[in-house]
């Protein structure tokens, strides 16, 4: 039996291991394309899904197999990432460029085909190459199955709202020229609520976003931060907001003033409107949380929340209230505020967070140099590039997918199995930064055999700044049972470990000068990317793969690639 025939019998046995489910087959058609879009008095053509910006919403419920065809128009290469689908046992449609899959090229096209197994709540898409990100992204809202209702009172309507940003000058310019000189990127221009800047920016008004309620209703706000670079602060002026989710995940309800939400995160919301019209509007506003070295939009984007009445009122001349937002670098809020965040863990939803722990891991990350290239002029310190590293490794994507290069056996030359479990030296993290910055540049990737439970702790390091650094892991949820700030301490802090209720999300927050400890059981074979939601395609941008290796039943094993994977 030769290669080719070994191949597609494989294919037919892996597609009889599928999960088999009852549940309807949704079909979308992303057909990528260039699009005029007119921004603080700027047009510019901005790559697009079918025109949109934002992006087509997809709609599905747990248990759905979504089909999603991506026909790309555009000179660009394209990848596109469905964040927080866990993509269990169907990373070919994972979609991160060089890792899951080669981008799909101009002129071709890709049927990304995978089942929502065990998810309810919001998640969102967004293309997983260089910056097109800006403009590539739309929501994902995965309903319960039918007969099952949420932990909460069914809301009166729910309503998306995606924070992003937007760059009059071409983002690919913007990213092209970071990675040249090392420096940091140029700051976006506005922030937006559904890609819209609102009237605090010149010549928005007109692009605001307008949230129109009625009085005594219960309203689903589905919160998604899609900005490329800020974590930010997000409040309704004179109203509260009860956060019941996180990250696709239910939460001990709580009710707030404020949020942050950090790139990549998702949560929802239930507004409890006014009883009675309340003769008044509502500036909804959002701005960064900022606590590294480097620049920022220190701008901020309002949308406007208003009553509809039954008589017919001049909304023009009504006050108009603006919510207190925290400081920019209100690091108490912030951690306070993530300090209540716990799962529901109920009978029906419960917090399964390993009690064991097969490896224990310990990441150090932040910012770090390296040399500039031969004749180039740099932009980092001392003439050198800004490189972020974990363990001191600067992650650097292959030419060829990674996943593809473990599938058949392929990896020499691709990538090394030895990322490192710990620091290679260790010093005072949040103290005197060492006198040599200079970090290692590899493919390095960390394995792991199937069903291993990982405790991984993750360090901010002071070596060019103490930052805050939004980590997201591909293919897994995981449980944050503990953080604190200065150096972690293996002895002292598991002592204070949260083993019973602790969030489950797929992106966190390593906070400034401090860690984070999460947990997660590794059973989704596949390479899976980690990185920082901040600028992931620049050298700043903190990034590294697992490998999980195949479990010996049929249904611990990944299937083959599909037929119509891209080539590089």
């Amino acid at each position: 039996m030769g290669a080719i025939e070994v191949f597609l019998l494989s294919l037919m046995i892996a597609s009889c291991l599928l999960p088999s489910v009852s549940a309807a087959t949704r079909h979308y058609k992303f057909e990528i394309k260039m699009q005029n879009v007119t921004r603080l008095c700027h047009t510019k053509s901005i790559v697009t899904v079918n025109g949109q910006f934002p992006g087509p919403r997809i709609v599905a419920r747990e248990g759905d197999r979504l089909e999603i065809e991506v026909v790309n128009h555009v000179h660009n290469n394209i990848s596109i990432h469905w964040h927080g689908i866990r993509q269990v046992r169907s990373g070919w449609a994972d979609g991160p460029a060089y890792v899951t899959q080669c981008p799909i090229q101009n002129g071709q096209k890709y049927l990304y085909n995978f089942t929502i197994i065990g998810q309810r709540g919001t998640f969102w898409w967004h293309a997983h190459i260089s910056w097109l990100r800006s403009t590539l992204y739309g929501p994902i809202i995965i309903l319960p199955n039918k007969n099952t209702p949420y932990p909460f009172a069914k809301p009166y309507k729910e309503i998306p709202i995606i924070f992003g940003e937007w760059f009059n000058a071409d983002t690919e310019a913007i990213i092209s020229q970071a990675l040249q000189t090392g420096g940091g990127p140029n700051v976006s221009d506005a922030y937006t609520i559904n890609g819209l800047p609102g009237p605090l920016y010149n010549c928005s008004a007109k692009d605001t976003f307008k949230l129109k309620v009625k009085p005594g209703k219960t309203y689903l706000l589905r919160l998604i931060n899609a900005a490329l670079n800020d974590e930010l602060f997000f409040s309704i002026a004179n109203h509260t907001l009860q956060i019941i989710d996180a990250d696709g995940v239910y939460v001990k309800p709580f009710e707030t003033n404020t949020i942050i939400i950090t790139p990549g995160q998702t949560h929802n919301v239930l507004l409890k409107t006014k009883s009675h019209f309340p003769n008044a509007t509502f500036y909804m506003t959002a701005r960064p949380y900022v606590t590294g070295p480097g620049t920022f939009d220190n701008s901020t984007v309002a949308g406007i929340l208003e009553y509809e009445s039954k008589t017919k009122l001049h909304l023009k001349n009504l006050p108009l209230f603006k919510p207190l937002l925290p400081a920019l670098n209100d690091t108490n809020f912030v951690t306070n505020f993530t300090n209540r965040l716990r799962s529901l863990a109920s009978p029906q939803y419960p917090a399964n967070v390993p009690q064991n722990v097969d490896r224990r891991l310990f990441f150090t990350v932040g910012l770090g140099t390296s040399p500039c290239d031969k004749n180039k002029t740099c932009q980092g310190p001392n003439g050198t590039k800004f490189s972020a590293s974990i363990n001191n490794v600067s992650f650097v994507l292959p030419t060829t997918a990674l996943l593809q290069s473990h599938f058949f056996g392929q990896s020499k030359g691709v990538y090394k199995p030895d990322f490192p479990y710990s620091p290679l030296n260790w010093f005072n993290y949040t103290g005197n930064p060492p006198n040599n910055t200079l970090v290692a540049n590899d493919t390095k990737l960390m394995v792991l055999t199937f069903n291993t439970s990982v405790e991984l702790v993750m360090q901010d390091t002071s070596i060019l700044g103490l930052e805050s650094h939004p980590l997201h892991l591909h293919g897994f949820n995981f449980f944050v049972v503990g953080q604190g700030f200065g150096n972690f301490d293996p002895k002292k802090d598991p002592s204070n470990f949260n083993l019973v209720d602790p969030i489950e999300r797929n992106t966190v927050g390593v906070p400034s000068g401090g860690w984070v400890a999460i947990r997660f059981l590794a059973d989704n074979p596949g390479v899976w990317f980690m990185h920082c939601h901040l600028e992931v395609h620049t050298s700043w941008g903190l990034k590294m793969a697992w490998l999980v290796q195949d479990g010996t039943l049929p249904n611990q094993k990944l299937p083959p690639p599909p037929m119509d994977l891209p080539k590089c």
